[in-house]
């Protein structure tokens, strides 16, 4: 992990800090940047994240979609986790948590914006960041490759009428406009823009000077994520200092969901006979998110003010330390999992191990 991610919480926590004071000192600033608007989206954040996920997304070859077949079961576990449990989990813990137990220390007028803010967070499997987590418990690169390049691809079609949904569940307005056009923002156009750089940059080079372009525009893309940080929490201080409990109320369900969708899956590939070295990323990637699209749908949708971007920006604080926890649990569960009648089964089976075997 380069230093900016190993400490990525620290950084968080300095944004708030800086995002509070100079919101503090400078409020007509932040104030016009936040009027920078055209047609309900803020242009200077809608830069901002094009700088912060366009790199991410270069690092996606479409093309490996096709070897879906390789570890389908891993696949199968991990879609079901993504699209069919973890939104509607976070959804429900979002109602129990923010909407019930956590309701008196809450903002009234902001409950709702929490939960949908959860609800954006859910909706969208990470991208970039399971790279890491899957490189550090020593993952198949190859799943898990397919894995977020297919999970592009559903996010395409699949986060607006999920999202749509479950906040309508919540009896949430849903702003179907902003909603559709932060999609076609913040999903296809940099989606398409990735695809045709990462085309050009592999005509021109190849692969090393792709993951030239690559290293150089990482730095650039962090610095994108805490500066949006630095503007958020340039509105929401006066919210914060009044009531400092908010960020760690916000944190429980989050948590929650990440240990609760990690082990799930975990167990199922278990169950399913797959390979630790699989059913490892396919736990990673159950559990993550997609903070930077949750991040710029709720600005987008609610605001900068909104209680919806605190929560997701709450998931951008404990995103590396939580993962980093699933990583221990994983690597340390090795033995356990391979240990597991399917997963013994499966090995046995194996060409390789059977030479091995007849060798001994």
């Amino acid at each position: 992990m380069s230093l900016f991610e190993r400490y990525l919480t620290l950084w968080v926590a300095l944004c708030i800090v800086v995002g509070i004071g100079l919101g503090h000192l400078f409020p007509g600033v932040f104030h016009a940047v936040g009027a920078a608007e055209l047609a309900h989206v803020n242009l200077p954040v809608a830069v901002l994240i094009w700088l912060m996920i366009i790199p991410m997304l270069m690092k996606i070859d479409f093309a490996v979609i096709g070897q879906v077949r390789r570890h389908w079961r891993g696949i199968g576990v991990t879609l079901f986790i993504n699209w069919a449990i973890k939104p509607f989990s976070m959804a429900a813990l979002g109602w129990l948590f923010i909407g019930y137990f956590f309701r008196p220390y809450l903002p009234a007028n902001q409950i709702d914006s929490y939960i949908a803010g959860l609800i954006l967070l859910a909706a969208a499997p990470c991208t970039a960041m399971v790279f890491v987590w899957s490189n550090l418990s020593d993952g198949e690169p190859d799943f898990t490759l397919t894995q977020v390049a297919l999970n592009d691809a559903i996010m395409i079609f699949a986060f607006a009428p999920i999202v749509g949904l479950l906040l309508g569940l919540s009896a949430i307005t849903v702003p179907w406009q902003t909603l559709l056009l932060s999609v076609g923002l913040y999903i296809v156009v940099p989606v398409v823009l990735a695809q045709i750089l990462r085309s050009i940059t592999l005509a021109r080079g190849g692969l090393p000077t792709l993951n030239r372009l690559l290293s150089r525009s990482q730095p650039v893309s962090l610095v994108a994520l805490l500066t949006t940080l630095v503007l958020l929490f340039s509105f929401q201080g006066e919210q914060i200092i009044a009531q400092p409990l908010i960020i760690a109320l916000l944190a429980v369900p989050i948590l929650i969901q990440v240990y609760f969708n990690s082990g799930l899956a975990y167990l199922l590939n278990r169950v399913t006979g797959e390979a630790h070295c699989v059913a490892a990323p396919s736990a990673l990637i159950g559990a993550s998110n997609f903070f930077e699209l949750a991040v710029a749908a709720a600005i987008s949708i609610y605001g900068f003010s909104s209680g919806a971007a605190l929560a997701t920006v709450v998931g951008v604080l404990i995103e590396v330390p939580v993962m980093l926890s699933v990583v221990r649990i994983v690597n340390s569960s090795k033995h356990w999992y391979e240990a597991g009648p399917a997963v013994a089964r499966r090995v046995a089976a194996t060409p390789s191990e059977q030479s091995r075997r007849q060798g001994e």
